[in-house]
């Protein structure tokens, strides 16, 4: 053997190669050789392996030659090794993450198992065999950069009066207006009209058309819909796969429409103010930023009066529900798209599924506020910014800029889209799949900002009139406007992204009313293969520097900042309602892992039974914990922390349908009980306090008619009996009879004083 020979690399050579961050070339492993017999020579078998890879290509199929028969044991590609060590992989991090699970977490066990599972992870990266489908090619294409000049300039004129009539215009002499113009333009501040609304959407759409690219290759929909409808026969093909996204959506829908009225089982003070902002568009208050309680966009309130419109539920909480349900099945559509996007079919179809079971995304769309409302506009934000990059076309840059100046309007942790949008683009330019489009992406950003900014308009301009209300919320948590940081903002921050990107797995936050409080986000079976996508996605970046898998990790902090920057209030973070956008990128890392995982077991009948056997298995395991978690645990945790308001609703219903109203009907409030406009809700007379403050139960006396008094009761702790409210009703109204209300949780009791009519 020459000693002067090149060595042969070793696994630990390679391993650096492949996880090197430099611009060293990566060392290949060479191909196995196969000892080819006399009478099967090089050509013949090569021909017979892959046709098209000798001969002449531009040759008729007839005119070439034959290929002779190979052996079995010559030239065959040798089956997929059994995914053993992806396998055991899998196992320890699921009893990793099993270990982080309530009652009795044990952190340290589960870093330890994750720690060995990564290992084996590493092997399986290195062995090929926890692969993941691969990114599809960027497109060629370059954009003509073309624009329908009037239609712009029409449109940017327009921006001038729309955000001068959204604004609002106080009528007053000076301006020697007509009163019926005046009357006409109806220029009230903070109010959508059918003027200024017409105008606002004009510009959109106009700027939208000067914009778009017209394919006039393709028919346009009514000429599909009207082909469609004139076959004499139409014929509908049912596959597997479709009756596979059929079941799968029936049991997501299941999951989020079951035990719709009884979990959650109670509103609380968010949804009473949320309730008397949509009673205020039922009197024409069509307000474009709802500055009861903090600040509200406007979306949430006219999606409630449709829905009453639709199931004619009324002003309720069961409304709400309804509402907030509908956001989180919408916005599925689009993560199973965006996964597609991303890895496939499949991928998406995973990704849908264990989005829509599980127990974060469902928790968040029962609640009835409107916390949904992030994923679901930036879920399409994302998808049609992706696809967009990736084909290079433009009408997807227009798409997202539409759902990214919707989602504005929708909950305020969307205002971090911006962010999240420009850093896609950022790491798209720095990286080589955006050779030949980097001087487009600059125009597909601005495009995408345009059409943003118009449809941001209204907000804008509420903003810029009124900056305190409308940044209050955002303000009171970022800095010491409403209480000074509790230390240096740089450590708060820094400590604020650890503890949220620790809530997939660990720990989800403090707040009951949105959350199983101390636990992690995710399930035994998600947690677990979540991290493994994440390490998945980071190896394959180092391997082939592709913009996308960088951004998929990238875009769960970004997407978290909402609750992060909490400066102020640090004990807010981590949120699963803040930081529910993060949940797109997170299902979907999921998805990716499981579907390479499939792809592990080979191609073999055999081994895909024994692929779908697994999924199939994970994807219960995940479904069932789900179930428990939102259906039982946190619905019994809720019912223990929230008061029975529906019990005092009851009561009033019951009075008023005896006694004919319910005007002489009051509930004393005490610290820290129930928020007395709630059981009105109930009752159904949503703008209306009960309220009757112990001060104040003197000035019933003269009010005749029956009488009813509700006061705090706790049998178990004396001292959050309302004694004091007691004494005096007993004093004012000695012919009353009082009673106790018992509820089935304890501490929930309260005290009924009735007082008949004299």
């Amino acid at each position: 053997m020459n000693d002067n020979s090149p060595k042969e690399p070793s696994v630990l050579d390679y391993l650096k190669s492949v996880l090197s961050f430099g611009r060293k070339p990566r060392i290949e492993i060479p191909e196995t050789k196969i000892e080819v017999s006399e009478s099967h020579p090089v050509e013949t078998l090569a021909e017979s392996l892959v046709p098209e890879a000798t001969g002449d290509q531009t040759a008729a199929p007839e005119a070439r030659p034959e290929p002779q028969a190979v052996p079995s044991t010559v030239g065959r590609q040798p089956s997929s090794p059994f995914p053993w060590l992806s396998l055991a992989c899998l196992t320890l991090a699921l009893i990793a993450q099993r270990a982080f699970e309530p009652p009795d977490p044990a952190a340290t066990t589960g870093i330890a198992l994750y720690v060995l599972a990564l290992a084996f992870l590493l092997w399986a990266i290195l062995r090929g065999e926890w692969q993941l489908a691969p990114l599809a090619e960027s497109s060629t294409a370059r954009d003509p950069l073309t624009l329908r000049w009037p239609l712009f300039l029409v449109a940017v004129l327009l921006m001038v009066p729309a955000f001068i009539l959204l604004g609002g215009i106080q009528i007053t002499p000076d301006l020697a207006l007509p009163s019926r113009l005046a009357t006409l333009f109806n220029l009230q501040d903070n109010l959508f009209t059918s003027v200024n609304l017409v105008i606002w959407v004009a510009g959109v759409c106009l700027l939208v058309r000067s914009f778009w690219l017209s394919d006039n290759t393709r028919p346009s929909i009514w000429q599909s819909v009207r082909k469609f409808l004139s076959r004499p026969e139409w014929q509908i093909h049912v596959s597997r796969w479709t009756i596979l996204v059929i079941v799968l959506s029936i049991v997501v829908i299941f999951f989020r429409v079951y035990h719709i009225q009884q979990t959650p089982s109670e509103p609380f003070s968010d949804h009473a103010e949320k309730l008397l902002d949509v009673y205020d568009v039922t009197q024409g208050q069509t307000h474009i930023f709802f500055p009861r309680n903090t600040g509200r966009e406007a979306i949430q309130f006219y999606w409630t009066v449709l829905m009453n419109w639709i199931f004619g539920t009324g002003l309720s909480f069961l409304t709400l529900k309804i509402d907030t349900i509908g956001f989180g099945l919408l916005t599925l559509p689009y993560v199973y798209l965006l996964g597609r996007e991303i890895g496939g079919s499949r991928v998406g179809l995973l990704a849908f599924f264990l989005a829509g079971v599980g127990y974060w995304p469902n928790l968040i769309s029962r609640i009835g506020l409107r916390f949904p409302l992030y994923p679901l506009f930036a879920a399409p934000t994302l998808y049609y910014l992706i696809r967009g990059l990736r084909t290079r076309n433009r009408n997807d840059f227009i798409l997202s800029g539409i759902f990214l100046g919707i989602g504005f309007h929708g909950y305020t942790p969307f205002r971090v889209m911006p962010i999240v949008v420009m850093a896609a683009i950022a790491l798209y330019i720095l990286h080589e799949q955006s050779k030949g489009a980097r001087d487009n992406a600059a125009l597909w950003l601005v495009i995408v900002g345009m059409i943003s900014f118009y449809i941001f308009i209204p907000l804008l301009r509420y903003g810029l009139a009124n900056p305190q209300i409308f940044s209050l919320r955002t303000l009171s948590r970022l800095s010491s406007t409403e209480q000074p940081l509790p230390g240096p903002w740089y450590q708060i921050f820094a400590s604020n992204i650890w503890n949220a990107l620790r809530m997939f797995n660990w720990n989800d936050g403090q707040v009951w009313v949105n959350s199983i409080p101390n636990r992690p986000a995710l399930d035994i079976v998600t947690g677990a293969i979540f991290l493994i996508g994440a390490v998945l996605v980071f190896a394959r970046y180092l391997q082939k520097r592709h913009w996308l898998d960088l951004f998929l990790l990238v875009s769960i902090p970004l997407l978290q900042l909402s609750s992060t920057l909490s400066l102020a209030f640090p004990g807010e973070n981590p949120e699963l309602n803040r930081t529910g956008g993060s949940l797109i990128p997170a299902f979907i890392l999921v998805a990716l892992a499981i579907d390479g995982l499939m792809t592990a077991f080979g191609s073999g009948r055999g081994r895909k039974v024994l692929a779908w056997g697994l999924t199939a298995i994970l994807l219960f395991w995940s479904a069932a914990q789900s179930f428990d978690l939102v259906f039982h645990q946190f619905d019994q945790e809720f019912r223990e922390s929230a008061w029975n308001t529906s019990d005092m609703g009851q009561i009033i219903t019951e009075f008023g349908s005896v006694y004919g109203e319910t005007d002489t009907v009051w509930i004393v409030p005490f610290p820290y009980w129930v928020d007395t406009r709630l059981p009105g809700v109930w009752a159904g007379i949503p703008n209306r306090d009960f309220a009757m403050f112990p001060d104040h139960l003197a000035d019933t006396v003269p009010v005749k008619g029956t009488k009813l008094f509700m006061v705090k009761a706790d049998l178990v702790n004396t001292g959050s009996n309302d004694q004091k409210s007691l004494d005096l009703l007993k004093q004012l109204y000695p012919q009353g009879t009082l009673s106790l209300h018992q509820s089935p949780i304890q501490g929930h009791d309260f005290w009924i004083y009735f007082v008949p009519q004299k």
